[in-house]
């Protein structure tokens, strides 16, 4: 109970939120103001990834030489590809587990027990949906909360394969823009799946796409919870979990040139974005919101005065 209340409390209000800015998107995204204020946030984004990119790896990687190995190797495959697999996370997981702790140091019956279900959100009142639409936003949705592991931005490289590569459901821009509403609103970066869910499919898209994402990472933490105090420090289980985020961690790295290549347009944005970065790297409390609130309001003074078709 506990768990579902913490849960709730925490995703409601920046779910609503998004509702609310997916709405005004949907309905003025056409109006220079609200163009003008993405050209700056879309822009100061792409900063704020970067720098938190630098973090995960600092934090993540360290000085490992194998997990350096598979990190590099996952941010080239992903400039590469244009898109990451979770495949390869999965094997990069099993080979650090097998280089560090083999199975026959551990395995035996002694995680016995442990079960996770991977469930897709179902709607109860659709409306006028495409029940279809709303299948493929859930199964896409479900399987990105169930597989992506690390920190909430090491979510959106795989979202940027599905929405904008795989399915066509948003432009670039749009995908941008996504992320910015996250950095916007309070709460964790996931949200963003609501916003993009409103985007593609309305309402209840946005209910849809949430519920797939948050309800499998949350069943995958409550049912084994009994289990993690006993296993979760085991050999076996850290080195896979170090093999997965390494993967995972290059795969952001990589989508921050994929999405910058596409994203940053003119000087001025690319302006913007490295002195976000440059102002992250500088001073280490500076709170994100002030900066997407600045490069909002230098958004709509410089986005006039740029040439745009």
């Amino acid at each position: 109970m506990g768990a579902t209340l913490a849960g709730i409390a925490f995703v409601l209000p920046s779910f609503l939120m998004v509702l609310g800015v997916g709405a005004a998107y949907v309905a003025f995204g056409g109006i220079a103001w609200m163009q003008a204020v993405f050209y700056g946030v879309g822009a100061a984004v792409i900063g704020i990834i970067a720098m938190s990119v630098y973090k995960l790896t600092a934090k993540s990687i360290g000085r490992d030489k194998l997990l350096w190995a598979i990190y590099l190797v996952s941010a080239i495959l992903t400039v590469l590809t244009q898109s990451e697999s979770v495949w390869f996370f999965l094997g990069a997981g099993l080979l650090v587990w097998l280089l560090r702790a083999p199975p026959k140091r551990w395995l035996g019956g002694r995680l016995n027990g442990i079960a996770a279900s991977v469930p897709l959100a179902g709607v109860l009142f659709a409306g006028t949906a495409d029940w279809h639409q709303l299948a493929q936003i859930g199964a896409f949705f479900a399987y990105a909360g169930s597989f992506v592991f690390g920190s909430g931005l090491a979510i959106v490289p795989f979202l940027y394969s599905g929405v904008v590569t795989e399915h066509h459901w948003l432009n670039d821009r749009q995908f941008v823009d996504a992320v910015a509403v996250a950095m916007i609103t309070p709460g964790p970066v996931v949200i963003t799946t609501g916003f993009i869910g409103y985007l593609v499919a309305g309402f209840w898209g946005a209910v849809v796409a949430a519920l797939a994402t948050f309800v499998p990472c949350y069943l995958l933490t409550v049912l084994p919870a009994p289990y993690f105090k006993k296993h979760g420090k085991h050999p076996g289980i850290v080195a896979f979990v170090d093999g997965v985020t390494a993967a995972a961690v290059g795969a952001l790295t990589g989508a921050v040139f994929v999405i910058a290549h596409r994203s940053i347009t003119d000087g001025v944005t690319a302006a913007l974005a490295i002195v976000t970065a440059a102002l992250l790297w500088r001073f280490k409390k500076l709170p994100e919101p002030v900066i997407v609130l600045v490069a909002a309001l230098l958004g709509l003074l410089l986005y006039p005065l740029t040439i745009h078709p």
